[in-house]
């Protein structure tokens, strides 16, 4: 008898802890009336109807479209409009502009644009090949990493429908203040004399 009053006091305990938690979780969640069922008070992380998101990836990326250093076509049928070259604060380089599909169709970008290294590969397609050549002080210059290897780019690229343009950036360790001119090599396509501002 003792054992089935055990038992059933257990029970009585467990009941009483689900019946306080489920009022304390209830009381928790509550809100004033306004937001229930009504679309006041509903919050969403999605952008609102007509809006796109804004990626993470690209943060304040956006070129200055109102000057071109260059203009770089290629066979591929993609063209490359280069806004700025613009030194930073800490010693870097960022490249910018966008990418246009010429092409009638949708086109990928070719995974040359990636680069060869192993882990820059994991990021999917990306402007990781691009590369700056300062020919004054001969050498060349790479897209930076951060610390976990990801290439400081413009990534996640799908594919670019016919007539779209899409915004990039890249940073670099910039040149000395001496070089005002380097070469922007990007693979597949021609290379481009562009100026450091």
């Amino acid at each position: 008898m003792s054992i089935r009053h055990g038992t059933m006091t257990r029970r009585a305990v467990a009941a009483a802890l689900a019946a306080a938690a489920l009022t304390v979780s209830l009381t928790a969640c509550g809100g004033d009336d306004k937001g229930s069922g009504g679309p006041e008070g509903s919050e969403s992380t999605s952008a609102p109807p007509g809006k796109k998101e804004n990626k993470p990836s690209d943060g304040n990326t956006v070129p200055d479209t109102t000057k071109t250093l260059a203009t770089i076509s290629g066979s591929n049928g993609f063209q490359f409009t280069i806004h700025s070259a613009a030194r930073d604060d800490g010693g870097f380089l960022t490249v910018s502009g966008a990418v246009k599909n010429t092409s009638s169709k949708r086109q990928f970008p070719p995974i040359q644009w990636n680069g060869e290294e192993s882990q820059v590969k994991r990021t999917g397609r990306s402007f990781a090949g691009m590369t700056l050549v300062d020919k004054v002080g001969k050498k060349r210059y790479y897209v930076l990493r951060d610390t976990d290897g990801f290439p400081l780019t413009t990534t996640g690229l799908n594919g670019i429908d016919a007539g779209q343009s899409v915004d990039f950036f890249a940073q670099f360790p910039s040149p000395p203040n001496e070089t005002n001119k380097v070469d922007l090599q990007i693979p597949l396509m021609p290379s481009a004399t562009i100026e450091i501002s």
